[in-house]
C-alpha cells in the first residue's frame, strides 16, 4: 500500500526548434496551447492530468531562469502552487535536473516518490496513464527505478528503445527488469522491435524514491550530486523561485539520466504505457496526434480551407487560406510564416540553425515578448525610432528605470495608467499621453482592474533592451537581467 507522497518533477527545458516559428527560445512549445481545443498549454496539461492520483503533492518545476515568470503565471492560472520553481542558470540535461529535484525533495528529512515528467508531452488516454503510474508506484516503493516505455505503434527510427527481460504485459499492467537501452535504430531494427513484445519507446518519464535515485547517482556519477548539492546550498530565494548558484551548477556534467544512471543500474524496471503518447517533436507529429476534420485537416485560428486535404493550417494573427492544397504545413506568426510539405517537418530545425547562423532575431524571439507584468509587441521600427504596444496586467508594475540613449512617448489607449516621472506621480486615462525625456527616472503601473494598453514611441541613437538602468523592481529582477 502506498504510504509516500508523490511529488511531480516537471522538466520545462528545451526549445522545440522543430515547431518553429511558433516555438522559439524565448517562448518554447511547452508554454503554448498546442493540443486540444481549449487554451491549456502543454505544461498545464502535464500537471492537470495527474488529478485523482492518490498522495499527489505540490510539483517541483525546473526551468531556465528566462522562463520563470511564464511558468509561475501558467501554474497560477490553473490554481497550482508549486513546492518550488527551480531555476537553472545553464542547461545541463536531465541528470542534474533530476538530482537537484531529488535533493530538494529530501531536504526536510522526507523521502517521497518523484514522478519525473516532461512538460511537452501529449497523453490522449489520461485514465490509462494514471493506471500505469499506479502500477509503477509498487515497484518504486520497492526501490526500483521505474521508467515508462511507450508501446510502439510503428517502426519509428526517431526514438530510443528499451528492451525488457520478458515480453511486457499491459492487461493488467506489469513491469519487467530492463535489459538495455538502445539508441535510435535503423529501419530494419525498428521493424523487428515492433513485432517483439520486449521493446518499447523510451519516453523519458520515471517514478522512483528520491533516496534511490540519489544513491544511484552517487554510485555512477558522484560529481553530479556534489555539484548540485553545492548549487542548492548556495541557492538564492527570488520570490517563489529558487535560483541555483551558477558556478557550482555549471560544473555538472552535461548528462541525460539514461546515460548517467539507467543504462548502468541493476534496479531498472520498465512499465508498458499504451495511452496515446506523443512528444509532438514536429508539426507532422502534431497533425497526426490532433483530431481532424472530414478532409483530414487540422485548422487552428483564423483559417479557411477549401478543397484541401491532410493539412495542418495555423494562424496566430492574419487570415490564412488553403485552396486546393494537400499534405502541407502552414504556420503563421507575427513575424514569420512556415510553408512546408508534411514529410519535410523534421527539417525545420535546419532552418532554425540557418537563421541563427545569420543572426536573424526570428530564430530566437517573437515580436511579442512576455514579462512578469504583461507583454510588449514590436509594431514598427525605423533607423532611430520604434513603436511598441505595451500591455500591463491589473496590479502589475514595470521597474523604476532610466535610459541613457533613448526618450519615450506614451499614449494610453485602454485603461488607466499610473505614471511616475522623477518622483512625481499622475494618472493617465485613455487618449492621454506623457513624455519621458532622456535620463528621466520613470515607472509605469496599472492600479486598475482591466489591462492597460499603451503605445510607446521610442527615439534615440540606441534602442536595444539593454539600455535599461533598473533602480527598483517588485519582481526582484537584478542585473544583468535588464528586461523592462
Amino acid at each position: 500500500m502506498q504510504d509516500k507522497p508523490i511529488v511531480p518533477v516537471i522538466l520545462c527545458g528545451g526549445t522545440g526548434t522543430r515547431l518553429w516559428p511558433l516555438s522559439r527560445a524565448s517562448y518554447p512549445k511547452q508554454y503554448w496551447a498546442l493540443y486540444g481545443k481549449g487554451e491549456e498549454t502543454l505544461l498545464q496539461q502535464t500537471q492537470k492530468r495527474l488529478k485523482g492520483l492518490k498522495g499527489l503533492a505540490e510539483p517541483l518545476l525546473i526551468c531556465h531562469e528566462d522562463h520563470r515568470f511564464i511558468v509561475a503565471e501558467q501554474m497560477r492560472q490553473i490554481d497550482v502552487k508549486p513546492k518550488a520553481i527551480i531555476l537553472e542558470p545553464v542547461g545541463r540535461n536531465t541528470a542534474p535536473a533530476i538530482a537537484v529535484a531529488a535533493l530538494k525533495a529530501i531536504d526536510k528529512g522526507e523521502d517521497p516518490l518523484l514522478l519525473v515528467l516532461a512538460a511537452d508531452h501529449v497523453i490522449r488516454d489520461e485514465p490509462q496513464f494514471l493506471l500505469a503510474i499506479e502500477a509503477g508506484i509498487m515497484y518504486a516503493e520497492e526501490g526500483r527505478l521505474v521508467t515508462f516505455g511507450i508501446v510502439p505503434t510503428s517502426p519509428e527510427t526517431g526514438y530510443g528503445y528499451i528492451e525488457a527481460s520478458k515480453p511486457l504485459q499491459s492487461e493488467p499492467i506489469k513491469g519487467e527488469p530492463i535489459t538495455r537501452f538502445i539508441e535510435k535504430p535503423d529501419q530494419n531494427h525498428a521493424k523487428k522491435f515492433l513485432s517483439d513484445g520486449r521493446f518499447t519507446w523510451n519516453s523519458g518519464m520515471f517514478i522512483f524514491k528520491a533516496s534511490t535515485i540519489i544513491n544511484e547517482l552517487e554510485q555512477f556519477c558522484p560529481e553530479i550530486v556534489s555539484s548540485c548539492r553545492t548549487a542548492l546550498d548556495q541557492e538564492e530565494s527570488d520570490l517563489e523561485f529558487l535560483r541555483l548558484e551558477k558556478e557550482a551548477f555549471a560544473k555538472c556534467p552535461n548528462s541525460a539520466i539514461d546515460v548517467a544512471v539507467m543504462e548502468k543500474t541493476k534496479f531498472g524496471t520498465v512499465i508498458p504505457l499504451n495511452a496515446g503518447w506523443s512528444d509532438i517533436g514536429s508539426w507532422s507529429a502534431l497533425w497526426k496526434t490532433t483530431e481532424k476534420d472530414s478532409d483530414g485537416n487540422v485548422l487552428r485560428g483564423q483559417v479557411i480551407a477549401d478543397n484541401s486535404q491532410n493539412c495542418y493550417l495555423r494562424s496566430e494573427h492574419r487570415l490564412v487560406v488553403g485552396l486546393g492544397v494537400k499534405d502541407l504545413l502552414v504556420i503563421e506568426t507575427d513575424d514569420a510564416v512556415l510553408v512546408a510539405a508534411k514529410n519535410e517537418a523534421q527539417n525545420v530545425k535546419h532552418i532554425v540553425k540557418f537563421l541563427e547562423a545569420k543572426g536573424k532575431p526570428e530564430s530566437i524571439a517573437h515580436q511579442k515578448i512576455y514579462r512578469p507584468w504583461g507583454n510588449y509587441t514590436g509594431v514598427i521600427k525605423g533607423n532611430r525610432w520604434q513603436v511598441k504596444l505595451i500591455e500591463v496586467k491589473p496590479g502589475a508594475s514595470l521597474s523604476l528605470q532610466m535610459h541613457h540613449h533613448r526618450a519615450e512617448h506614451w499614449v494610453v489607449v485602454k485603461g488607466t495608467a499610473l505614471i511616475e516621472r522623477d518622483g512625481e506621480k499622475s494618472l493617465l486615462g485613455e487618449n492621454q499621453s506623457t513624455y519621458i525625456p532622456l535620463g528621466c527616472k520613470h515607472r509605469l503601473s496599472n492600479p486598475g482592474r482591466i489591462t492597460v494598453e499603451l503605445i510607446e514611441i521610442q527615439s534615440g541613437n540606441y534602442l536595444a533592451e539593454d539600455d535599461i538602468v533598473r533602480l527598483e523592481d517588485i519582481y526582484d529582477r537584478i542585473p544583468p537581467d535588464q528586461d523592462n
